[in-house]
């Protein structure tokens, strides 16, 4: 990837946002990153252009529109405006911004399907589905319920348990049942449609490489250890997405199949204005296409994905950049907690352009998970951007406008030299932003900061206003340049501060080059606010909003799906599971039957097959070691579990599963997913011990 400052023309996308639900600070990490970059490729003169859409297909957004008893166009609509507004209110700044559910998009898959098929790449079969003699259709996964045969919860969905994270099929259910109807289903044969991926395993296996980094290049690659298999990508009716042609609209293109040619689809909308044809814009050879993406939906992007353009003749990304998760205080974002935050509650309380300077401070272009540690936040925050930057500016404008007249004239040799020092950094800060390393180019604007707070402090101009109003004007001429500078050099992550910077120095919006000028014998406007400190307590009201909005959010689930229960009249409702609620209630001898243990963890896997499960191998004392399969990979990562003390239940009976026998149950706790939290004991605690 070229760094030369020669115009390039450049085409770059994020992750489309699902229209089911809001976009939260987790999601900012990726168009945050993505915003900063595109931000400076204009700077420097670039012809970037920032695509994004909203994915609107798939059973999920069926079933919350049926909870909600509106229609699913209804429910994207309503997504769309606010995930919109909460893009403009971060200040992310978007050539076009479209929806999955477009008549482009489903032009262009239809598009894609005949080059899968005109080149032999899909295939047909039977497989057995859950199937609704009742309501006279197969049940989606999210259209089907029961109890999870993992961990015995009810009520789950029929993909993966919110209790203990473990992923199965259907069939595999205890108590199954229509989530509409309430009836039990019954497997039965049905047609999909899939598409041979092996056909592109050789191109794949030397593309990847090619277009991603190091790390994420290794772990995709370990798909390839065996042929690869074919992706299904069709879906029976109900559906919420586009009918597959000659199907006569029983059988739907597979979310996971539209949602990335959103990004072709919103290019064209987006193409059109400008007078041009998708050709135009994505076939061009000289433009470099990217994707900004995280790393848990890498397979699609990058095994998936650049097989479909592959086999529709089309242009691959020029590279897909993968960056990692983010984490709260050290751990998984928690709703129970309050740290899962959506952007509408953070803004409800803190300024947009606080949270942009933090992720900068952070971001390396790495897969790392970073860490938004609130206390940290709020620190930082005030300290860098509020104390030392923004401090430059508030003291010297106000000091030249209030008690002098307001020209900037000449510095002195010292002043002069910083903003020399400062001018230099200019290319080595640019090529760290071309890089995406965030925290590098922030580090530097700070040390540059902390040399002009330095040379102010040293200087004391306050103190020689009316001893030596000449050198007092030169240190404030320094002074503001060195600001200037710094502003410039920040425009990328906080465009509507520096935007202000502009106003105060009368001059236009700046580009990079800009910041090797120094302003002498020009006039500064009045200054006008630029940033105030955190209060602590505004953090405080803010996580405990958000725990309320989760709180809120999962009370109307659950009464949402209460109300949706099936009448005796409507299904095989038996008398006795009216009082199932009662009946699990357990006495304390049975309760004094589960034994409870402390365990260490010896080692720990992924199980590349499974989206949610860990192998773990845990020393329950006396040399005694259980391999355990837990559900937890989406709240802990395998390699910070080894060494790590858990509470294990070990007579619970050995369960043969899909990927080997679990021989036990690490304890955890929350509402599933990213929100488990295991339950570990004091430190110092002897593996083996009972737990009474």
């Amino acid at each position: 990837m070229s760094t030369a400052t020669s115009s390039r023309k450049i085409l770059m996308t994020t992750a489309l946002p699902y229209a089911n639900g809001y976009i939260h600070l987790g999601h900012l990490v990726e168009y945050l990153q993505a915003d900063y970059w595109n931000r400076f490729q204009n700077m420097r003169g670039h012809q970037c252009v920032y695509i994004c859409a909203d994915d609107t297909h798939g059973t999920p957004i069926m079933v919350k529109a049926r909870e909600q008893g509106i229609t699913p166009e209804q429910l994207i609509a309503k997504s769309y405006e606010e995930h919109v507004a909460d893009f403009k209110d971060f200040q992310v700044e978007f050539a076009h911004y479209g929806s999955t559910n477009s008549e482009e998009n489903r032009i262009l898959i239809e598009h894609f399907y005949k080059k899968f098929k005109d080149g032999g790449h899909i295939t047909t079969r039977a497989i057995k589905q859950l199937y609704c003699n009742h309501d006279k259709m197969f049940l989606p996964d999210r259209f089907v319920k029961g109890t999870c045969p993992n961990c015995g919860a009810k009520e789950q969905y029929g993909d993966s348990c919110d209790v203990c994270a473990a992923t199965y099929s259907p069939s595999d259910m205890k108590e199954v049942h229509c989530s509409i109807c309430g009836t039990t289903p019954v497997l039965k044969d049905s047609e999909s449609i899939f598409f041979k991926l092996n056909d592109y395993k050789k191109y794949l296996e030397e593309w990847i490489p090619k277009h991603t980094a190091n790390d994420v290049a290794k772990k995709m690659l370990e798909w390839f250890n065996e042929d690869l298999l074919d992706l299904d990508i069709s879906r029976d009716e109900p559906y919420f997405g586009f009918a597959i042609p000659g199907t006569d609209n029983k059988k739907f293109f597979y979310v996971w199949v539209d949602a990335p040619m959103g990004y072709m689809s919103t290019t064209e909308q987006w193409a059109k204005k400008q007078g041009k044809s998708l050709q135009d814009i994505w076939q061009d050879p000289s433009r470099e296409i990217y994707h900004f993406i995280g790393k848990d939906i890498a397979r699609f992007h990058t095994i998936f994905w650049p097989a479909f353009l592959k086999a529709a003749d089309f242009k691959s990304p020029n590279h897909v950049f993968v960056h990692g998760h983010l984490m709260v205080n050290g751990e998984k974002m928690s709703k129970s907690k309050g740290t899962f935050i959506a952007a509408r509650t953070y803004l409800n309380h803190l300024n947009p352009e606080f949270l942009r300077y933090y992720y900068a401070t952070k971001l390396n272009g790495t897969a790392e998970d970073i860490d938004l540690n609130l206390e940290d936040f709020v620190t930082r925050v005030n300290s860098d951007l509020v104390g030392k930057i923004t401090n430059l500016a508030s003291r010297g404008a106000q000091m030249l406008k209030k008690k002098m007249d307001g020209v900037m004239t000449s510095m002195n040799a010292q002043g002069n030299e910083l903003v020399l020092h400062a001018h230099a950094k200019g290319e080595e800060i640019a090529k760290y932003y071309e890089a995406r390393d965030f925290i590098k180019a922030t580090n530097e604007i700070r040390a540059l900061a902390d040399k002009a707070n330095q040379y102010f402090d040293e200087k004391a101009p306050w103190k020689t206003l009316e001893t030596d109003p000449a050198g007092t004007k030169q240190v404030l001429t320094a002074t503001l340049n060195l600001f200037r500078v710094l502003a410039i050099y920040l425009k990328p992550v906080l465009p509507h501060y520096t935007a202000k910077v502009e106003k105060l120095f009368g001059e236009k919006p700046y580009t990079w080059a800009d910041s090797q000028k120094i302003l002498l014998g020009t006039s500064i406007q009045d200054y006008e606010h630029l940033a105030s400190r955190i209060e602590a307590d505004k953090v405080k009201a803010m996580v405990e909003e958000s725990r309320a909005l989760n709180e809120k959010i999962a009370a109307e689930k659950k009464a949402a799906s209460t109300s949706a229960k099936p009448a005796a009249t409507g299904a095989a409702v038996k008398t006795e599971d009216r009082n199932a609620e009662k009946s699990s209630e357990i006495t304390f001898d049975d309760f004094m039957k589960v034994d409870l243990r402390i365990g260490t963890v010896v080692e720990a896997e992924e199980i590349k097959e499974a989206d949610k499960l860990l192998r773990l191998k845990v020393d329950i004392g006396g040399g005694e070691i259980r391999q355990i399969i837990s559900g937890i990979k989406a709240a802990y990562s395998a390699e910070k579990l080894v060494g790590r003390q858990v509470l294990v239940c070990v007579n619970l009976a050995p369960r043969k599963m899909k990927f080997g026998m679990s021989e036990g149950m690490v304890l955890a706790a929350g509402d599933g997913g990213s929100d488990l939290y295991m339950l570990s004991p004091d430190s110092g605690a002897k593996a083996g011990s009972r737990v009474k």
